[in-house]
């Protein structure tokens, strides 16, 4: 139950940091001049209490779903943690109405979030029709980086748990996908837009082809 606890609170945690990172550059971009008040310390802080309440409420639903079924079989699921569907099917009753509600909470929730991020960057996309082209290039570089991150970890989760209760060959891939991946691949997606650190690399570079060349 812990490590269930825990693997689903970090990820409902992310999933809205993703959607407040959404709205961090829908103010960046749409509001510039009124970046620093929207967004100050109290907003911040705020924002990321509400990330840790979703992520507690997603995974304690998990638990209230899991905690009252029967296990009276077997006992090793064919998977790297202990997620949620490998162990409902260790369950010796009916597990219909378990997976339903496991869908509607672990499926439906990233299926609306991902929508609603892609609506929010729909908004900012037209907002930047009136942008120069210098501005609109450096919104569509800040925005690619967040959306490259989203599809990389919403794609995944929504084939995981949008789905009747069961256990697929893929499903262990996957889910190293998902969750080691693309937690290592986030920094340098995030990162590769920072002109600073591109001019850092491309002078790293440059000096170890003039060295070699000596």
């Amino acid at each position: 139950m812990i490590q269930l606890f825990t693997e689903h609170f970090l990820g409902a945690s992310e999933i809205v940091l993703l959607v407040v990172m959404a709205f961090d550059r829908y103010v960046a971009i749409c509001r510039p001049l009124h970046y620093v008040t929207i967004m100050d310390h109290h907003t911040c802080c705020l924002l990321v209490g509400v990330c840790w309440a979703v992520g507690f409420l997603h995974s304690f639903g998990q638990i209230l779903v899991t905690f009252w079924l029967p296990f009276c079989g077997p006992n090793i699921m064919d998977h790297f943690t202990c997620d949620i569907f490998p162990l409902i099917q260790l369950a010796c009753t009916d597990t219909f109405l378990a997976g339903l509600l496991v869908a509607v909470n672990g499926g439906v929730i990233p299926v609306i979030t991902f929508v609603t991020l892609l609506v929010s960057y729909l908004f900012i996309l037209c907002s930047m029709r009136t942008h120069s082209s210098a501005g609109r290039k450096r919104a569509l570089s800040t925005c690619s980086s967040h959306i490259t991150v989203v599809v990389f970890f919403f794609v995944p989760c929504i084939f995981m748990y949008l789905r009747p209760v069961a256990t697929l060959p893929m499903d262990k891939a996957i889910a190293v996908f998902y969750t080691l991946i693309t937690p290592m691949l986030n920094p340098f997606i995030c990162t590769a837009r920072n002109t600073e650190v591109k001019n850092a690399i491309r002078m790293l570079l440059s000096r170890n082809t003039i060295s070699e060349n000596k």
